[in-house]
């Protein structure tokens, strides 16, 4: 019996090309693997695909539900978004797929792992980095590091192999836009964007919803409960998490909520300019950094900022399954606790617009925070912190008016 591969399948041109060629350098028998994390309907054709090029068997796995449970929320509990922009879309759903990859090579006995991740990108490390720290007796190949033996440079060339090999599907030679999709966003690189100063063209690009100039011209209210920083409920339905991104994807794409247009550094060291659409991610971090103002106390929030920093640092760079994602999420797990109640908004135009929060957790207290003088503060009592609180700034003072005076 031939040694196995597992490939992460996505039924590309890329991972299409790849079947012979491992058959051809490695003489193993291709095991597919498509990990469904909501990209719709990318499934379609799979199997007879994947049957055509080569491949021994094809696994389609569902785990929607995990990649958003276990992976999603964490970092909307956390508020982790990398460079005060980008909302991880493709980085959260590396560790879940790399996860699914190992399980299944386990259960066929499989000696290696393959992905079409390029040796650009931010990919070939968040899926390596997961397979090492499951399982670090397995074998990784990345063909377009293979220099010697992958020598296809072009779509045409990935065309005109397959064709070599008797495949022949509908790929097209046209270029488009590179894209990754999921449940929780979409993301578009190539094209006019690789100029960053070029405008992008949404007419062309957009999928998920439209540009807040198209969107509707009233504004819509939603209103969403959270307990322990979970979503619960939209609009008065109890849903699970999943289901609540879903339609928050559909109001925000319809409200052009989500859309931003980002530089950013990626792990290996360069830039990369890419448009990213999150209508429902966008909404649900909005809304529980909206409720966590309620009930975080300052040096609590404070805190949590810097780790929300660097919690999405660590999953950008593919450290998710590391003891210090761990540590920094039992932190997050804590301030959690009390991150529960219903937060009111209204969607318009792209803006995401306070209508309410309300929690019985809340921190907020009215009598203090008015202007007239409740019994837990006196007015006189600030003079004294005021003292205590400048005392270095006025003891400074005084030392450099003392040795300017002596000049």
């Amino acid at each position: 019996m031939k040694e196995k591969v597992i490939l992460a399948y996505s039924g590309g041109l890329d991972t299409t090309a790849i079947i012979p060629w491992l058959k051809e350098n490695y003489d193993y028998d291709v095991v597919c693997v498509c990990i469904d994390v909501g990209q719709g309907n990318e499934l379609d054709g799979l199997e007879e695909r994947a049957k055509l090029s080569g491949a021994t068997k094809l696994y389609i796995e569902d785990v929607v539900d995990e990649f958003v449970d276990d992976y999603v929320i964490p970092c909307v509990q956390a508020n982790a978004i990398y460079e005060n922009k980008y909302l991880l879309g493709t980085s959260m759903a590396r560790p879940v797929i790399a996860k699914r990859l190992v399980e299944i090579a386990r259960l066929e006995g499989a000696v290696a792992i393959c992905h079409g991740a390029t040796g650009k990108g931010n990919d070939q490390v968040r899926f390596e980095l997961g397979i090492k720290a499951l399982a670090p007796d397995l074998k990784i190949i990345a063909p377009w590091r293979c220099n010697d033996t992958w020598n296809m440079q072009s779509r045409e060339d990935e065309i005109e192999y397959c064709k070599k090999h008797g495949i022949d599907l509908p790929f097209s030679a046209d270029s488009s836009y590179s894209r990754d999709r999921n449940l929780w966003h979409i993301s578009h690189e190539g094209l006019e964007l690789e100029d960053p100063a070029s405008e992008p063209n949404y007419e062309h690009l957009l999928v998920l919803g439209v540009t807040p100039e198209k969107a509707p011209d009233e504004a819509e209210y939603v209103t969403m409960t959270f307990e322990k920083g979970i979503p619960v409920s939209l609009n008065g339905e109890t849903l699970k998490a999943s289901k609540i991104i879903e339609k928050l994807n559909e109001l925000g794409g319809k409200h052009g909520i989500g859309i931003i247009d980002i530089v950013e550094n990626r792990v290996v060291g360069m830039k990369s300019r890419g448009v990213y659409e999150t209508p429902g991610g966008t909404i649900l971090m909005e809304a529980h950094t909206q409720l966590e103002e309620l009930i975080l106390d300052r040096a609590t929030l404070s805190l949590k900022k810097e780790m929300a920093n660097r919690y999405a640092d660590i999953v950008y760079e593919g450290k998710w399954f590391t003891p210090l994602r761990e540590a920094i999420q039992a932190f997050i797990t804590s301030t959690q606790q009390y991150v529960t109640g219903e937060v009111k908004f209204k969607l318009y135009k792209g803006n995401i617009i306070k209508a309410g929060t309300t929690s019985p957790y809340s921190l907020y207290s009215e009598s203090l925070a008015s202007f007239t003088t409740g019994e837990l503060y006196d007015h006189h009592d600030a003079e004294g912190f005021i003292n205590l609180f400048g005392l270095s700034l006025k003891v400074r003072a005084m030392k450099m008016a003392e040795l300017n005076k002596d000049k």
